[in-house]
C-alpha cells in the first residue's frame, strides 16, 4: 500500500514557474514508476509526465514537453514536478501516481493539488 499527498500547487501567472512535489509514504517508493496527471473542469483527465524506478526513463505528454521536468528524490520518497513557462491552459488539479510497468499501470493516486495560471 501507498499513500501519496500531493503539494505545492496555486496561483501563479503566465510565464511563472511551478514546482510540484509529492510524498509517498511506505519503504518500497523506489520500486514504483511515478507519474504526474491533470485533470481541468469539465475535460478528462490527462497524462502529463512519468519516470521510472530509478530516475533514469522519463516520458512527457505532448502539452508539456519541454516545458515540465519531472524528478525524484528515492531517499526522500519523493517525486517533483518543474513546471516552467506555464500557460493559463495548464490550469488543473494535478493528480501523482503509483504504478508499476513502463509503461505503467497505475495502482495508487494522491488526492490532487490545484493549479491555477492567469493571463
Amino acid at each position: 500500500q501507498v499513500q501519496l499527498v500531493e503539494s505545492g500547487g496555486g496561483l501563479v501567472q503566465a510565464g511563472d514557474s511551478l514546482r510540484l512535489s509529492c510524498a509517498a509514504s511506505g519503504r518500497t517508493f523506489s520500486r514504483y514508476t511515478m507519474g504526474w496527471f491533470r485533470q481541468a473542469p469539465g475535460k478528462e483527465r490527462e497524462f502529463v509526465a512519468a519516470i521510472s524506478w530509478s530516475g533514469g526513463s522519463t516520458y512527457f505528454g505532448d502539452s508539456v514537453k519541454g516545458r515540465f521536468t519531472i524528478s525524484r528524490a528515492n531517499a526522500k520518497n519523493t517525486v517533483f514536478l518543474q513546471m516552467d513557462s506555464l500557460r493559463p491552459e495548464d490550469t488543473a488539479v494535478y493528480y501523482c501516481a503509483a504504478g508499476s510497468g513502463w509503461p505503467a499501470v497505475y495502482d495508487y493516486w494522491g488526492q490532487g493539488t490545484q493549479v491555477m495560471v492567469s493571463s
